[in-house]
């Protein structure tokens, strides 16, 4: 079981227990977090959203707020004197997938709108 979920504009395929960076989430250490923008699900059968699928959330506990490593950025124009140099490092937070719930909620809204139709054509 997986889930592809949107977390700070970028996306994620997730699943149970899974540890994953992502870009840096308000909150601190130990807190509880929860997306319920999930693009895809599957479960034995897969549920895609239009944008996003109903009822379905990822559970995540954040780890720990870290810098990646350094990147260098260095700029030169030959013959011209011009040299530059700058780094940069980007902020991330490490978190731990606890859940995805809310597939009992979808199997009943579908089997309402089965016994609406049902019960339309009668």
């Amino acid at each position: 079981m997986f889930a592809i979920v949107e977390i700070a504009g970028l996306q994620y395929k997730v699943e149970q227990n899974q540890k994953l960076f992502v870009n840096r989430l308000k909150g601190d250490k130990g807190a509880k977090v929860s997306f319920d923008k999930v693009l895809l699900t599957v479960n034995g059968a897969i549920t895609v959203g239009a944008p996003a699928v109903s009822g379905i959330t990822v559970e995540v506990e954040i780890l720990d707020h870290v810098l990646a490593d350094k990147v260098i950025i260095f700029k030169k124009k030959r013959r011209k004197g011009y040299a530059k140099k700058n780094g940069h490092r980007q902020s991330l937070t490490q978190i731990l997938v606890t859940g995805i719930t809310g597939f009992g909620a979808e199997k009943k809204k579908l089997k309402k709108l089965l016994l609406r139709k049902l019960l339309k054509l009668k």
